[in-house]
């Protein structure tokens, strides 16, 4: 079987470590077992002091279509009161003590969105796109991004992402503060490795102080995943939000 999330470790960029989406067949949507596979490599990243930087990347003309629709589906008829396998990892992300790093390339979907909110440094290729469809699926913001993209965007573009579900293009992402450079396609791979190398070759306790300096407390974060997770949950439960999963399974 093939694994859907792949390790790297580059010879050629020292001290960076790779975790790869690779579901493309699906578009890299994100299972439960995806998450836990994350959260492990995270785990063995944060522990290991060869790595200094930590980069997420997806497919070729695809980071994530967000997660997959199959299992939200099987939570909300469940009936666990266990919470989803996205919040563990998503509070792994938000406390990961060193540099995160992503590169973009097309698709960028719900938590294909929010999860770079929790990187220091994101590079999109030209055809990419980011958006966030959560009520368009009966589902409320998640990862923290109720609190940090109106911080980072302004409430008029939070709104339109993220209650609206409208698209922003690269360019539209940049300009809004969301991510840092946009490359061509052909490029990105080489430079958002190049970049998490850039990083992992300085001082590492002034990096680390550095990025706590500017990332502030991470608890306001935990907490704010907490609360929509409260809604998130309830939503993903609802007759509406199984009538949406049922209607987007059928396409």
């Amino acid at each position: 079987m093939t694994d859907h999330i792949l390790i790297e470790r580059p010879e050629a960029f020292p001290g960076v470590f790779v975790i790869r989406l690779n579901r493309p067949e699906k578009k890299n949507a994100i299972t439960s077992d995806m998450y836990r596979k994350m959260v492990m490599a995270l785990h063995e990243a944060g522990h290991d002091s060869s790595i200094r930087a930590v980069v997420f990347m997806g497919s070729e003309g695809c980071f994530s279509a967000g997660n997959d629709m199959g299992d939200f589906l099987t939570y909300a008829l469940s009936g666990t009161k266990e919470p989803p396998a996205a919040v563990d990892f998503l509070k792994v992300l938000a406390s990961f003590s060193k540099p995160l790093v992503s590169g973009v390339d097309g698709l960028a979907i719900g938590i294909g969105t929010t999860l770079h909110l929790h990187c220091d440094l994101t590079v999109a290729s030209t055809r990419s796109q980011f958006r966030t469809p959560f009520t368009d699926l009966a589902l409320v913001p998640e990862a923290a991004s109720s609190l940090l993209v109106p911080r980072i965007m302004g409430h008029q573009r939070a709104f339109a992402m993220l209650a609206v579900g409208k698209p922003f293009s690269a360019e539209q992402a940049q300009a809004a503060g969301l991510i840092w450079d946009v490359v061509e396609p052909q490029q990105l791979e080489a430079e958002t490795l190049a970049l998490a190398a850039s990083i992992a070759a300085k001082p590492v306790n002034a990096v680390r102080i550095a990025r706590n300096l500017v990332r502030g407390d991470a608890e306001e974060v935990l907490t704010r995943i907490d609360a929509e997770m409260v809604h998130f949950e309830a939503q993903l439960r609802s007759q509406e939000a199984r009538a949406a999963f049922e209607a987007f399974m059928k396409r």
